[in-house]
């Protein structure tokens, strides 16, 4: 899967929350965005099955 980087800006406190909520399960900052992003837009219907990314589903 091709991934397109952009530049996101996140205030101080929601980015500490991210750092330790992605220590807490193992993952990169990035991967964390990355996986509730997909749980999110899973969770909301609007990711159709065929662009599941099964190294995101935990």
């Amino acid at each position: 899967m091709a991934k397109k980087a952009f530049a996101l800006r996140v205030d101080e406190d929601t980015m500490k929350a991210i750092e330790k909520w992605a220590q807490d399960e193992f993952r990169s900052v990035n991967g964390q965005i990355e996986w509730m992003l997909h749980q999110s837009l899973k969770k909301s219907g609007r990711l159709k099955s065929g662009n599941q990314n099964k190294s995101t589903e935990e």
